[in-house]
């Protein structure tokens, strides 16, 4: 009987799908990975926006060294979370939470301007799907990837001041080429709720490619006009939809 009890459970839980996971409490921590080429200090008005809001939000500096090494350190910053988090990522930021997310206290994931994997793709998988605007990504003779400075300003933050992209584009986070080459084991969408921003005027993703991880992946699409950098010039935006999935999760 017992064995029996324990099918029936495990067999409606496939069914039901991804529905998140089940706490006690209100979701009230928010741990960001950022992406590839910008570091963690541009989500600063997302972090302030939502502290006033009394959640605690963490921002996890990636070292982008492996896809491994990256998704170990979103974890270890998991572990310090003191109850269910909202996992957020951006850019190649959603390869990370993608892998991270399946950890026990994640509750549900936001994608912002991110890839959405299945398992057995790789970035490089799914951008050449549907390639993005930008054709400037370059490599350095170690295989790290870098966007040429001189097209940063356009291909990456087209809507912000330009001092700031200018400022960005010789400041970029050199990702390893082999983090891009790396195979999704087990993606955590399909055991969480998840929720997609598509940035509509994006040149590092293009904007159909979103569209169609975020219909594959049952994710709650949100369409805002912006580039690929909309954590900094739609801050309020980003804000609003981590708010709505962490207080939807809370219901």
């Amino acid at each position: 009987m017992r064995k029996t009890s324990i099918l029936l459970a495990a067999l409606a839980s496939i069914a039901l799908g991804p529905v998140g996971q089940a706490f006690a409490e209100p979701v009230r921590n928010v741990v960001i990975v950022h992406g590839a080429l910008a570091d963690g200090s541009g989500w600063r008005k997302v972090f302030d926006r939502l502290t006033a809001k009394g959640f605690k939000v963490t921002v996890v500096q990636p070292p982008m060294t492996s896809l491994e090494d990256d998704v170990a350190a979103t974890k270890r910053i998991l572990d310090q979370q003191d109850g269910p988090s909202v996992l957020v990522g951006h850019s190649y930021g959603g390869m990370i939470v993608t892998e991270a997310g399946t950890a026990d206290n994640v509750a549900g994931l936001v994608y912002v301007a991110a890839f959405q994997p299945d398992a057995g793709e790789t970035l490089l998988d799914l951008a050449g799907k549907t390639p993005a605007a930008t054709k400037a990504i370059m490599a350095t003779k170690d295989d790290y990837l870098f966007l040429d400075p001189a097209a940063f300003a356009a291909d990456f933050a087209a809507d912000i001041p330009a001092d700031e992209a200018r400022f960005m584009a010789h400041s970029q986070v050199y990702p390893a080429k082999a983090a891009f080459e790396t195979k999704i084991t087990a993606p955590a969408w399909k055991s969480r709720k998840s929720w997609a921003l598509i940035a509509t005027d994006d040149r590092a993703i293009h904007p159909d490619l979103m569209r169609d991880m975020a219909k594959r992946a049952g994710s709650e699409p949100v369409e805002v006009k912006a580039s690929h950098a909309v954590f900094m010039s739609q801050p309020a935006a980003v804000a609003d939809l981590i708010e709505k999935a962490a207080t939807t999760l809370s219901d």
